[in-house]
């Protein structure tokens, strides 16, 4: 049985796409790469090197209209995760015979950064709130879900039907190669369907001979719940190159390896305490999963 298609407005310009439905707005911007002068600007502000590939004018936004809640995934943001000085304990930190060459190719001056631009970014709120309405972003508070409550958890049978998709976007943040010895980027995706939206924002990162990382934030919500509920999922996996490199399904083809879905496939099938306690030795703080959520202010009735 096929499932209602409610009622909504989409709008489309060269660079961006949005949609309208229940009491949500919905954008999503996808543009070419940075240009220099915006690199330079971006790279000045933030302190280290940019990746190679930097979309910083990308950017996918959600606002809620009756409690004004406002929700983000930009460039700038992800790479602000980036650990910037030397790296500590639980940064995990990936030292390899060849990273300082590596850093001496992208003509970075003095100070250390995480060379992988490793970013646990799940999002962020809209630190400005809109004045004019009675419940800010600031007055929203993510709490831990309760693990005996249904609705505090990403329903995957409602994801994977064959809903009609009314509205999907692939935005990336930024991509680097290591070099040739790897890749490292961030990936945000959004699907909306009749009966709720599905975000998935995954930090990939291959180091050739050595580790695969990945980190995904899942962010769901129904349009039915009352009073409206956002769930967030976040989850951090890692093991050694070759532990995933056994999962091959061809042993002489590699080209697997540089699929972020066959990677987290691999990861999130492992024993959690290979992959999210374990990991490559590293002592990454990313590892693991945890879900929170958060209630905004409903709407009075819903908008058509």
């Amino acid at each position: 049985m096929s499932v209602p298609v409610p009622p909504h407005k989409l709008s489309e310009s060269p660079n961006s796409r949005s949609i309208q439905v229940y009491d949500w707005n919905i954008t999503s911007s996808t543009n070419p790469i940075s240009s220099a002068a915006t690199c330079d600007a971006l790279q000045a502000t933030l302190g280290f090197p940019l990746p190679e590939m930097t979309f910083g004018s990308n950017f996918l936004t959600l606002e809620h209209q009756p409690s004004g809640w406002k929700y983000f995934f930009t460039t700038e943001a992800a790479l602000k995760g980036v650990k910037k000085g030397e790296l500590e304990e639980g940064d995990g930190g990936v030292k390899v015979g060849y990273a300082d060459k590596w850093l001496q190719s992208r003509q970075v001056p003095t100070k250390p950064y995480d060379w992988t631009y490793t970013t646990t970014y799940p999002g962020h709120q809209d630190r400005e709130s809109d004045t004019s309405q009675t419940t800010s972003n600031s007055e929203i508070r993510w709490v831990p879900a309760d693990p005996e409550d249904s609705s505090h958890t990403i329903p995957i049978a409602e994801l994977t039907r064959p809903d009609p998709i009314m509205f999907y976007s692939e935005i990336p943040l930024y991509e680097d190669e290591l070099h040739d010895n790897g890749s490292s980027g961030v990936l945000v995706r959004i699907r909306v369907m009749p009966t709720c939206f599905f975000i998935l924002a995954r930090f990939t990162l291959r180091v050739d001979n050595v580790l695969f990382r990945t980190h995904d934030t899942r962010v769901y919500h129904s349009f039915a719940s009352s009073p409206p509920l956002i769930v967030c999922e976040t989850s951090g996996w890692e093991a050694p190159y070759d532990r995933v490199k056994g999962h091959l399904p061809k042993r002489n083809d590699l080209t697997p390896l540089t699929d972020p879905n066959f990677i987290v496939k691999v990861l999130s099938e492992l024993p959690k305490h290979l992959s999210q306690k374990e990991g490559a030795g590293t002592r990454w703080r990313g590892l693991g999963t945890k879900r929170m959520v958060a209630f905004l202010k409903p709407s009075s009735g819903i908008q058509t």
